[in-house]
């Protein structure tokens, strides 16, 4: 997983109440366990017409947003199922941090395994920060915005520190590889016919 310490982008706004995981990446997607190729997916339903053209109303086609960074959305963000693939649709288009006034619990988990910064902000703070480029410092636990404000954020010290260091639940584990193979060994002398 790649490192999350500073990310300056722009952020694209995304206004709408309880995006669930369904509109955030259609099932019709969810035929793979590939962590690539989603982003084309992302918000499939809003952002393409039925003809499969791009909606150009919706914010991710609009030139100044293709290339967002970072989603600033509405309350209750990821609600519904408990697919993994949201956060993969997001990553895999080039989002990574979602800045939002709340989140379903499981999304909000899932971000955090796949290298997505989920901000918890209030409203005020959350939309101060769309519609322009910002910068999200995890180290310092801010947003800056262009106009040189500040939005201090809080975040669970242990998530922090594996975003800081990119370290997913394997890399967590792989942490820990020279403690494992101590006790393998250990274990392979004192149960040799094991």
């Amino acid at each position: 997983m790649d490192k999350f310490t500073k990310l300056t982008g722009v952020a694209a706004p995304l206004p709408i109440v309880n995006v669930d995981t369904d509109m955030i990446i259609p099932k019709d997607y969810l035929k793979t366990i590939k962590r690539t190729g989603l982003g084309s997916g992302l918000f499939a339903e809003m952002r393409y017409k039925e003809d499969g053209s791009e909606n150009p109303d919706f914010v991710l086609n609009k030139p100044a947003y293709r290339k967002a960074q970072i989603l600033v959305a509405g309350d209750n963000f990821g609600c519904g199922s408990s697919r993994e693939h949201a956060p993969w649709a997001l990553l895999d288009f080039g989002i990574r941090c979602v800045i939002s006034t709340s989140f379903a619990d499981i999304f909000y988990n899932n971000c955090f395994k796949n290298g997505i910064l989920p901000i918890t902000v209030s409203l005020d703070d959350a939309s101060r920060g769309s519609n322009a480029t910002i910068s999200v410092d995890l180290e310092a636990k801010e947003i800056r915005g262009p106009d040189g404000g500040v939005v201090r954020f809080d975040l669970d010290e242990f998530r922090r520190h594996c975003l800081l260091n990119g370290l997913d639940d394997i890399g967590l584990t792989m942490e820990k590889a020279p403690a494992i193979a101590s006790y393998e060994k250990q274990a392979a002398d004192s149960r040799p016919w094991a």
